[in-house]
Formats: C-alpha cells, sequence, structure tokens
C-alpha cells in the first residue's frame, strides 16, 4: 500500500515524535575550496533526522502504508545494516508496532544498542555473508512464519523511494530552485541550474532512485553518480554491487546512474575525518559521499554537486572509523 503526502502529515500531528523527521538542511561544504576553488559541493544534514539517519524518512513512509487490519497481531519484519533498523525501533515504539530486525553480525555495537533501547527484536546473521544473507533470512522467516510476522522489505517496498521522491529530493530541488549563484552556475534554457551532479550510495536503493528522479524532473541534464565501495572489507550502509552474485535491490532504479566512481573504505574514512576537522561529525558511507565528489572535481573541478550526509559518527565508535 503506497502511503499519501496527507496520511503521513495527519500521523505526525498524531505523533509529535514523528514531527522531527525531514525538513533537514542543505549545507555548504567547503573543504576543498584549495584545491577545487569553482567547485561547490552541498549535502543534506540527515544526521539530524531523530533516529540519527536518512532513514526515518523511508521507515515512517513505509510503515504508515501499512493497514493496521492487514498487520493484526503479527511483527514487522525486516532486514537491515543498522540504521533503518533504528528508524523502524524507534518509530515502530512510538507507533506502538512491534518490531524484528534481521541484522549481519558486523553491525556496529552503537546501532544495534539504540535498536535494543527502543525495545525491537534482533536476530543476528553470519557478518562474512554479507547483507544478502540477512535479506535471505528475513525472507525465510516470512515464509515460514506467516502468522507471526508481516515482511516489509525496504528493499523492494515502492514507499522507500517515494518517501526521498518526494521528501528529501523534492526539498533539495526547493532549495535550489530559490538559490542565489555567483556567476558559476550552468544555465539552461535560461534558468540556473544550481546542481550539475547528485552523489549517492545504494543501499537499499531508495536514496539514490528517489532523489535522483526527482531532480533529474527538475533538471533533466543532471548526472546521477554511484558510489561503489569496494566488497571487503566493505562501507558500512552501502551495498557492494560489483560482487558476484549480489543481489540488487529492487528500488534502486540504475537506468538513472550516468557515472559510477570507486571508493574504498580508506578513502571513505578520510574524507568522514576531513569533515571532522571542518566540524561535521558524520559517518562512513558520508565520507564516500564526499571522496566521490573529490574524484569528480579532479575531472571536473566547476561541478555544482549535491549529495546527503546520510548519518551521524557517533554511529561509528566501534568501527575503527574514529581510532
Amino acid at each position: 500500500m503506497t502511503t499519501t503526502l496527507n496520511s503521513i502529515e495527519d500521523l505526525k500531528r498524531r505523533v509529535p515524535a514523528l514531527q522531527l523527521i525531514g525538513n533537514t538542511p542543505l549545507i555548504d561544504v567547503n573543504v576543498y575550496e584549495n584545491l577545487f576553488p569553482r567547485l561547490s559541493i552541498q549535502a543534506k544534514a540527515e544526521w539530524v533526522n531523530p533516529g540519527g539517519s536518512i532513514k526515518d524518512r523511508a521507515v515512517l513512509n513505509m510503515l504508515a502504508g501499512i493497514d493496521p487490519d492487514v498487520l493484526g497481531s503479527r511483527r514487522v519484519l525486516d532486514s537491515t545494516s543498522g540504521n533503518s533498523g533504528i528508524a523502524y525501533a524507534m518509530i515502530g515504539a512510538a507507533l506502538g508496532i512491534p518490531v524484528t530486525l534481521v541484522i549481519p553480525g558486523n553491525a556496529s555495537q552503537e546501532r544495534l544498542r539504540r535498536i535494543k533501547a527502543h525495545g525491537a527484536e534482533v536476530i543476528l546473521t553470519d557478518p562474512l555473508l554479507g547483507y544478502d544473507e540477512a535479506m535471505r533470512r528475513a525472507h525465510q522467516l516470512a515464509h515460514e512464519n506467516p502468522d507471526r510476522y508481516l515482511l516489509v522489505d525496504q528493499y523492494s517496498n515502492a514507499a522507500n523511494w517515494q518517501a526521498h521522491y518526494h521528501g528529501t529530493g523534492a526539498e533539495i530541488a526547493k532549495k535550489g530552485s530559490g538559490h542565489f549563484f555567483d556567476g558559476y552556475g550552468k544555465r539552461a534554457q535560461g534558468r540556473v541550474v544550481p546542481f550539475t551532479h547528485f552523489i549517492s550510495g545504494v543501499g537499499t536503493g531508495g536514496t539514490l532512485t528517489g532523489i535522483g528522479l526527482r531532480l533529474k524532473d527538475e533538471w533533466p541534464d543532471l548526472k546521477v553518480v554511484l558510489v561503489q565501495p569496494e566488497e571487503f572489507p566493505g562501507i558500512e550502509g552501502l551495498k557492494p554491487l560489483k560482487a558476484p552474485g549480489s543481489i540488487k535491490p529492487k528500488n534502486f532504479h540504475e537506468s538513472l546512474v550516468d557515472l559510477r566512481i570507486d571508493v574504498t573504505v580508506d578513502e571513505a574514512f578520510e574524507a568522514s575525518r576531513l569533515l571532522a576537522r571542518n566540524g561535521l561529525f558524520v559517518g562512513q558511507s558520508s565520507g564516500a559521499n564526499l571522496a566521490a565528489a573529490r574524484k569528480l572535481a579532479q575531472r571536473e573541478p566547476e561541478a555544482r554537486i549535491v549529495t546527503v550526509f546520510a548519518d551521524t559518527g557517533e554511529r561509528y565508535y566501534s568501527t575503527g572509523l574514529w581510532d
């Protein structure tokens, strides 16, 4: 069931805690201005959502779309690398919906503790088998226990990317349309185009697809850039789609992608630490997006980039990111 925007607003009115989700700032990121003085990077500050990540938006949209009569006495079930799990646990608690989450065993302790604090049930899978094993296990549980679980499946649930089309992407487009530029902006049909590129990795595919579709609707010449993490050790929150046999999420509309940029975990960590030294404490997928922006700038030093900083850096103390 697809949620309407009106039903989301009604839900926020009834549950005040949910009013904190969305409408995040779009901030200038000037960390490379000495290297690329005509480069523009702006990022959606998604770590300010109450669950600490961009996943609050998609999960709210997916849970709001569930018919209570269909859910009945069952538990909401999904697989997650962690951030969506926090959103499920937090929003589920606010709505009185019981939640079970299947999570790879290498998820950070910070994520697992936050999830359990909200009262959600956690099932861990073999970390060496990656995200795909958690996905398979969630589907297996739903198939074997249809009276106990309702599988939401953020990897294929269209309400995921629609949350970013109508929410995150629309907010960026509105901000960009009203932005003042100093002469470096590209012009198309007499209009200043504030963004030439949108950079994003893929976890479930919802962020890249929803924002990418919305921005291409606004500016058809905008290029969508896919951040490709290495398979091992990988970048937490991003799916290594180049891995042989890797499951591509149905919410990932690959046809949107115009350019792919490889980013290693070391490059992502370095960029996250650079942001921290400039006052922005965000996670490693945000660092990966910034690292990709730098690589893009080496080819196009006057690019006007928009991206997302998906979650808070406080989620990664136990991963070695800040060691």
